[in-house]
């Protein structure tokens, strides 16, 4: 079995406000194929993704930006 390369990445998702927002934004990207996990701090905006190398971060976004009036920043 092929061993899959685990990344972690950092960025803010503007517009973030209490703790629905970030069950929201959790549920959302651990619904996603490649993502292990997903913390975020909707205090601040910085979440962490751990995904799998292969994530497409484009689509990821989408779907964030896709549930509200988020803006996702970083890579």
């Amino acid at each position: 079995m092929e061993e899959v390369e685990r990344m972690k990445t950092t960025m803010t998702i503007k517009g973030t406000h209490c703790a629905s927002c970030k069950a929201l934004i959790e549920d959302v990207c651990k619904e996603l194929d490649g993502v292990t996990g997903c913390t975020v701090d909707y205090k601040t905006g910085k979440t962490l993704i751990e995904h799998d190398k292969e994530l497409e971060m484009k689509r990821l976004k989408k779907d964030i930006e896709s549930l509200g009036s988020y803006k996702v920043e970083g890579k």
